[in-house]
């Protein structure tokens, strides 16, 4: 009798434990993650594969649609801006709904205006408008990133932040699909105009979420590192209005930097390094993988079955194996194998190249490609959560954040300079097309240019195996 108790009782622990999680996940502030999770990812393709895939059915050419992939700078640089969202109260607004949420509804606001403003323009006609149109797309929405990730961290508590994110990465994955293959599939069965104008409308959800969204008790917002911006004043002897200015410059761009450096010495050069260097080939890539779909034949539909939905599922595969995986092998192993899969699907990209439109060679690549991709975001990740300090997470992180991105969109900017090169009259491409008669003048370029991606990423492998050596010293608690 005593052990059907206590199995009874183990039983009774264990659904309580699946109770209370799914008690975790059906909050509202769940619910509301996920819809602004979508309303987060919604723009990002739209500056990015989408509009490159519009802009060259239009016939622009892949030169221009490479600088106009700087509009994404954005994103890089989104730290500037972010102390003066968290410093400022929009009239009005914050009265009536909180800092955090006004914010966000702004944002949301400027970028569904964006969109329209877009689906009524003809790139073939003028890119002009078109450009300056994403640019602003692109602000107000690493904005509106700026601000929900504020909301996520002060809405839930430190137990709560994982099924948050959570929430979140699953919302914007969604997103990925909407603005990816929804927006392929309408511009390919009705118009570009119409795609650009659906995607205006979807950012109403999000709108609604922001509206939804628990209102938050701002004052109990703390301030980091509030006794070493004192310390920092101190120094000064100031006092009053400019004691606040001289704390406020300190927290926001000096502290991150002395904390950081502090605890790594030197290694911090060649920790950002490989923060910056890890990901280049997939960005330079990825800037050129919609005018390669597009130059092979491909159909509108068929990049969008094949890349916007199925390669997004990948993607997500490839983020749970790097989880389990880092929990296996820890994070500099992992950082390793991500980095070599990440070099050996670019060089596959070559090979699709050379394979005209076959839809098999296309599904095969993509399959690889997303599911390194994941993993390897996914290590990437981790690596640069775990050298944040309790003291400066938000901040470091943000920081980290840019410098992981920055390398990458500014060569991605030059990848279309790159193809044509490569792809122009001359030994380079004699060669290759001498070794692929499958080529053609319009595709022979690619060969070479991801051949190069792939080997931007050897750099990152050398900064792992030296940094494998460092023994990092603990977080500070």
């Amino acid at each position: 009798m005593t052990d059907i108790a206590e199995k009874r009782s183990l039983a009774a622990r264990a659904l309580a434990r699946v109770t209370n999680a799914w008690a975790v996940y059906s909050e509202r502030r769940l619910l509301v993650m996920l819809l602004l999770g979508f309303s987060s990812g919604l723009p990002f393709l739209l500056v990015f594969g989408t509009l490159s895939a519009w802009l060259r059915t239009a016939g622009i050419s892949r030169t221009e649609i490479g600088l106009m992939s700087y509009v994404g700078l954005a994103y890089t640089i989104k730290f500037l801006w972010a102390p003066l969202i968290d410093q400022i109260r929009l009239p009005w607004l914050s009265a009536k709904l909180g800092k955090r949420r006004a914010w966000i509804v702004l944002a949301q606001a400027v970028i569904a205006a964006a969109l329209v403003a877009i689906s009524f323009c003809d790139p073939a006609a003028s890119l002009m408008p078109v450009a300056i149109l994403a640019v602003v797309l692109a602000f107000a929405s690493a904005t509106q990133d700026i601000s929900i990730d504020a909301w996520r961290i002060e809405a839930a508590p430190d137990e709560q932040q994982g099924a948050m994110a959570a929430a979140y990465q699953l919302g914007y994955r969604f997103a990925i699909i909407a603005s990816g293959a929804g927006a392929l599939y309408i511009a390919d069965f009705v118009s570009w105009h119409a795609a650009y104008l659906a995607m205006a409308v979807l950012m109403a959800i999000g709108f609604g979420a922001a509206l939804f969204a628990p209102r938050l008790d701002e004052r109990a917002a703390p301030v980091v590192g509030e006794d070493r911006i004192d310390a920092f004043a101190e120094r000064f002897d100031v006092h009053g209005r400019a004691r606040k200015v001289v704390a406020w410059i300190y927290r926001a761009l000096f502290a991150p930097f002395i904390d950081f450096f502090g605890r790594h010495g030197w290694f911090a050069l060649a920790i950002l390094a490989l923060i910056g260097l890890y990901r280049v080939p997939d960005f330079v890539l990825g800037v050129m993988a919609n005018p390669l779909y597009i130059d092979l034949g491909f159909s509108l539909a068929e990049i969008a079955t094949v890349v916007k939905v199925f390669g997004v599922w990948m993607t997500i595969l490839g983020a749970i194996a790097g989880g389990l995986v880092i929990a296996s092998l820890g994070i500099m192993r992992s950082l390793l194998i991500g980095a070599t899969a990440v070099i050996l699907t670019n060089f596959m990209f070559s090979w699709l190249a050379m394979q005209g439109a076959d839809l098999t060679a296309l599904t095969v690549t993509i399959s690889a490609e997303n599911f390194s991709g994941g993993f390897a975001g996914t290590c990437l990740i981790a690596y640069m959560s775990s050298l944040t300090s309790h003291e400066f997470t938000a901040t470091q992180y943000a920081l980290f954040s840019s410098v992981y991105a920055l390398p990458g969109k500014l060569l991605g900017g030059m990848s279309g300079i790159m193809v044509d090169h490569y792809g122009a009259a001359g030994p380079i491409r004699d060669f290759v097309m001498a070794h692929a008669p499958s080529l053609t003048e319009k595709t022979a370029g690619y060969v070479p240019f991801f051949l190069t991606t792939g080997s931007m990423g050897l750099p990152a492998i050398a900064l792992i195996l030296y940094l494998r050596r460092y023994d990092r010293p603990a977080k500070p608690v």
